[in-house]
């Protein structure tokens, strides 16, 4: 049985030759990214001692959030390709300012906090483009093994960004890490580029204004209750979920498990584990998996794992906990993004995605409230009461939507 003709599988995706460039350049991408993350968020906590300006750091990288629907609108008028390389060139560029920044001896937190919030102007947007392109590369029986495949991206560089970037930060100092963050990035832009025009290029609707084709696609996830119910899961798992393993792990690595560098490393590749583990899952199982059903259940048990998290002593348990949040995480997004891309359409697709970006505002909220409250609080009341919310928010969402989120039959669950 030749390739052409064999049913789809694992790697069945890495046979369509875009695809395979993309998943190179999101790779290196998101390797980059995960290393200036923990190297920069290591480098405000220590020299500031400040858990509100770590916080700031975080919710910066999310500052763009707001723009997410006009990049959408952009993606589909100009294609995602283009767009989604631009963007990754704009990464690249703040990464070498960085760099020279530290080669000066002339680093402050000041100037991070601000290329931080240049960067995070479009950064915010990335994985939606990157998800309107694959589906735009991909035919649909190879979509969700895609997607799976996709996230291996995000999960493997949270691994080995982690370890390598709090490492080299460790042992060798400021300027080699932005260095190697600053290459992967550049390298990212290149295979993005490589990937080309692709034999399904995106809708670009010319007769209506940018203006008109956002609100389209606003008003389109409106009156989809799939799309609706999707949407607000995304934001809730950003506003409950995502603080406690993005931004606040260096807080909760330095001031409650004390551990260095190092240890910080160890716990966020504890959570990029899970998440490749059940990664890999997902794109094993391809399209037999009900997505909407999926992402329900995984929003319930992810949260439920981050309340075990914060309860947890030692950087040992710890990073077990963290390990099977990762895993339950990916049973969480995955679908998620598979359901939206199914239901938008080839026509909404982009902007769709960049409503979807939209949802990340509950990250830079999130952090920013848990910034304010650890210190009035305490960590630990805080990340339960950050967990309570999120278990009730995701049995109201299964409640209020399940005309179209749960029977097996509906769109939102087709293979």
């Amino acid at each position: 049985m030749s390739l052409a003709n064999a049913r789809p599988g694992f790697f069945a995706p890495f046979q369509v030759r875009p695809f395979r460039f993309q998943f190179a350049g999101d790779l290196l991408t998101c390797w980059g990214m995960e290393m200036e993350i923990i190297v920069l968020g290591w480098y405000i906590l220590v020299q500031t001692q400040s858990v509100f300006l770590l916080t700031l750091y975080g919710a910066l990288q999310y500052g763009g959030t707001l723009i997410a629907p006009a990049l959408g609108v952009a993606s589909d008028r100009m294609g995602h390709r283009a767009v989604l390389a631009a963007m990754r060139a704009v990464y690249a560029t703040v990464a070498v300012a960085l760099m020279a920044l530290a080669i000066a001896d002339a680093l402050h937190p000041a100037y991070v906090l601000l290329l931080a919030g240049a960067s995070g102007l479009i950064r915010a947007s990335d994985n939606g483009i990157r998800s309107a392109l694959t589906a735009e590369i991909l035919p649909p029986d190879r979509l969700m093994g895609g997607i799976g495949l996709a996230r291996i991206t995000s999960d493997s560089a949270r691994i080995a960004g982690a370890l390598a970037g709090a490492a080299v930060y460790a042992a060798i100092g400021m300027v080699p890490a932005c260095a190697l963050f600053s290459g992967f990035y550049i390298l990212g832009v290149i295979f993005t580029w490589l990937v080309g025009a692709s034999a399904h290029p995106a809708i670009a609707i010319t007769r209506a204004s940018p203006f008109s084709e956002m609100r389209e696609g606003v008003v389109h996830v409106w009156h989809t209750p799939a799309l609706l119910g999707g949407m607000w899961l995304a934001f809730l798992v950003n506003l409950t979920a995502f603080p406690w393993t993005l931004g606040l792990l260096p807080y909760a690595a330095r001031n409650v498990l004390h551990v260095d560098q190092a240890g910080l490393g160890f716990m966020a590749a504890s959570f990029s584990i899970g998440g490749l583990t059940g990664s890999l899952l997902i794109s094993a199982m391809g399209r037999r998996i009900p997505a909407a059903r999926l992402m329900l259940v995984g929003g319930f048990l992810w949260h439920a794992m981050l309340l075990v998290f914060v309860q947890m002593p030692s950087l040992p348990a710890a990073c077990a906990a963290l390990m099977m949040a990762g895993f339950v995480q990916s049973m969480n997004m995955v679908p998620l993004m598979v359901m939206l891309l199914r239901v938008a359409g080839q026509k909404f697709r982009g902007r769709v995605m960049g409503v979807r970006m939209l949802a990340i505002y509950g990250l830079p909220m999130g952090l920013l409230i848990a910034g304010l409250l650890i210190p009035l609080w305490g960590y630990w009341q805080t990340a339960t009461l950050y967990c309570s919310i999120g278990l009730l928010g995701v049995l109201a969402i299964a409640w209020h939507f399940r005309n179209a989120l749960w029977p097996r039959e509906a769109p939102a669950n087709a293979g």
